[in-house]
């Protein structure tokens, strides 16, 4: 299915690559997020390899980060009926906002020497239970800001925007953690959400394109339950999401391991791999924002590229070969998650994109408190390297399951 183009969408390739810019909300949304994201990919390593600074262990490493996304698979639901019913850019400040107490807290503590185990388990169940509203809330905002032709290319440039954060905020959390510790970089994420907050106090909110909203009732997040699973593409969307998020994105939980174990690294070295990572992303998120085309069979290309990219790095023994095959990991990683979020926005109806991004949200950030101490158990009985064999046997094997649904 080839989506139309927004009307005055320009022609040629680098406009159509950056063609949602050409919407002033849009712009003012995306250039606070670029700054905050680099903060939030900087305290996602700080906060990892803090926990393996206090117990040396990669599954307290996954525990740490299952607690951080338990709320999504307890409540993502939910959290989709509140972005369906309510006032999106109204719940984007509130959720951005308690981010930003959330890592001022870990960044104090963490200062003063006083953070412990369960405090970075506390503060990351509590930031879990913002990412319940704030998924969802921030994929279908995008439908506020650009007009349906434009979702493929604005999803896209988001992702080009947040894997550059992946790229940047990873290599300068090793050298500023490596210089002064977590803390500090603790404290630069809390300052950088002032940036998001700016670009949402910019917006135009008479221009916001607005969607039908959900009206008060129970039953609604059984609704959106029964709405995805009668959809036979939107199921095969979720059930490929669901076992790629369980199986074959726990790069936080792998990727200190190998850093330290494989490479005999240290923080700087893990912040490296994230950057190569994040630097294969952004290499897919700007193929991809150049493309109108949204797919079942693109989808399920993405799904074989990115289990075989991590069979691939099951044989990484050496730094450059790890970099090079993380590029492609990323690359395929980006591709994959940017073609199921937009199938899923655009065979959604109007009134059900936030149950059916919440969904999304389950799946791909609630799976994690059982993949996250999986896969940390089998590095640790096992090593790295069978992490990216489970990743990659698994996201192949999702792909065959699925396979009669989406190419045909």
């Amino acid at each position: 299915m080839v989506e139309p183009p927004a009307p005055g969408a320009p022609a040629g390739l680098l406009a159509r690559t950056v063609r949602s810019l050409r919407h002033p909300n849009y712009r003012r949304y995306l250039g606070g997020h670029a700054l905050s994201i680099v903060g939030t990919w900087m305290q996602r390593v700080a906060q990892d390899w803090l926990v393996l600074e206090l117990t040396g262990d990669p599954v307290a490493v996954g525990t740490a980060l299952a607690l951080q996304f338990l709320p999504m698979l307890l409540l993502g639901v939910w959290g989709g009926v509140l972005v369906d019913r309510l006032d999106r850019w109204k719940l984007l400040v509130a959720t951005q906002a308690a981010s930003a107490v959330l890592a001022g807290v870990l960044a104090v503590t963490t200062l003063l020497g006083a953070t412990t185990l369960g405090l970075v388990y506390v503060m990351a169940a509590l930031l879990g239970l913002v990412t319940v509203v704030d998924s969802p809330a921030r994929h279908t905002f995008v439908t506020d800001l650009v007009p349906p032709g434009d979702y493929v290319n604005a999803q896209a440039l988001n992702s080009t925007i947040h894997n550059t954060g992946r790229l940047v905020g990873p290599a300068v959390a090793g050298l500023v953690i490596a210089a002064a510790g977590a803390g500090e970089a603790f404290a630069l994420n809390a300052i950088s959400f002032a940036a998001v907050l700016v670009g949402l106090a910019r917006i135009d909110r008479s221009a916001l394109h607005r969607t039908v909203k959900a009206g008060s009732g129970r039953g609604q997040a059984m609704a959106g339950l029964r709405y995805a699973w009668g959809h036979r593409e939107l199921r095969a969307c979720l059930l490929l999401v669901a076992v790629v998020s369980l199986f074959s994105q726990n790069f936080r939980v792998v990727l200190p391991v190998t850093a330290a174990e494989v490479l005999s690294g240290d923080a700087a070295t893990y912040g490296y791999l994230t950057s190569a990572l994040g630097l294969g992303a952004v290499l897919g998120a700007v193929g991809a924002a150049s493309s109108v085309t949204v797919t079942g069979r693109r989808l399920f290309a993405c799904t074989l590229a990115l289990g075989a990219t991590n069979l691939l790095m099951a044989l990484a023994g050496q730094l450059a070969f790890a970099l090079a095959g993380l590029v492609a990991v990323g690359v395929a990683n980006i591709a994959f998650n940017t073609m199921a979020r937009s199938l899923l926005q655009l065979r959604s109806a109007p009134e059900m994109q936030g149950r059916v991004m919440a969904l999304h949200g389950l799946l791909n950030l609630g799976t994690t408190p059982l993949g996250g101490p999986l896969l940390g158990w089998v590095c640790a009985v096992a090593g790295s390297a069978w992490g990216f064999v489970v990743a990659g046997g698994a996201a192949l094997l999702a792909a065959a399951v699925v396979a009669r649904r989406l190419l045909t």
